[in-house]
């Protein structure tokens, strides 16, 4: 497989059609499509549906495109191996809000020292949505939850383990879980995460049904209700570290403690092993495990 081929089929992508492409790769418009054909002859599939104008890309194609993506990284990156020099362009890698003000960006510490040439751009989600984007080629990696299915060609691996805390109001003292449930109101993480699901998931192996107040979507905003006096909440302990909680109690959720495990999910082929393996290493010496 001829790598300009994989580069004409990234242009095409890039400028919207082979013409286009054609110019911004120096090339006649015939060439371009013979490349094409040539690399749909060699892979015994259709790459574009040609009866469309402009043709457009079929989904053998689109998922060529990623593979072409990966397969060009990871020549830069041999090639820069081999002759000593960096590995350059940008990292795109996902995290969960809660992961997002601390422990990715110490990660990302050791990696400069190591990949000065790399740049970095971090994306803020939901664990569904990250995944979404690494199967699209959007993001080279993600640090998601495991209670997450993890679609064919994607890869999880663990680096993080880390207990459930329950947060308690001002106020409320040393209080047992079965009180703290029939007294107190329940600040709830809206049920879209993986996190809520789990959450509810140990409420009912206790056999007990929360009085919930509040639903919010944010990290943040959970802490602000118990803050405020609104009732308790179920939170990653790792949410503790940025904010401020000193005027609030808390204890592990469940005997022997809950935890929630995190990992790195990126695709099997990837152009960025060398750089993920790297980050999933400074993630699992930061993150792993977590006890309180």
């Amino acid at each position: 497989m001829d790598t300009r081929q994989l580069e004409t089929l990234l242009a095409i992508t890039h400028h919207g059609g082979f013409a286009a492409a054609a110019r911004a790769v120096n090339l006649t418009a015939s060439a371009v499509s013979q490349q094409i054909s040539a690399l749909e002859a060699e892979l015994g599939v259709q790459l574009f549906d040609r009866d469309r104008r402009p043709p457009v890309l079929t989904a053998k194609g689109a998922e060529m495109v990623r593979s072409a993506q990966s397969i060009l990284q990871i020549v830069t990156d041999t090639k820069a191996s081999a002759t000593g020099g960096q590995v350059r362009g940008t990292l795109a890698f996902g995290s969960l809000r809660t992961t997002a003000n601390s422990l990715v960006p110490r990660s990302l510490t050791p990696l400069r020292a190591r990949f000065p040439d790399l740049n970095f751009r971090i994306r803020v989600g939901m664990s569904e949505e990250l995944i979404s984007e690494v199967v699209s080629g959007q993001l080279d990696a993600a640090l998601v939850a495991d209670h997450v299915a993890v679609p064919n060609g994607l890869r999880w691996t663990a680096v993080v383990t880390e207990p459930l805390v329950v947060l308690t109001p001002p106020g409320v003292g040393a209080v047992s879980m079965a009180d703290l449930i029939r007294d107190v109101p329940y600040i709830r993480y809206r049920t879209q995460v993986p996190l809520a699901r789990q959450i509810d998931t140990e409420f009912a192996r206790f056999g007990a049904v929360p009085r919930q107040v509040v639903s919010v979507n944010t990290m943040p905003s959970v802490v602000g209700c118990v803050q405020a006096g609104l009732g308790f909440a179920i939170i990653p302990q790792i949410a503790l570290q940025d904010m401020i909680t000193a005027s609030l109690d808390w204890f592990p959720f469940g005997a022997p403690p809950i935890h929630r495990r995190l990992g790195v999910v990126q695709r099997v082929t990837s152009g960025r092993e060398g750089v993920l393996g790297a980050l999933v290493e400074a993630l699992t010496h930061l993150g792993h495990p977590r006890e309180g």
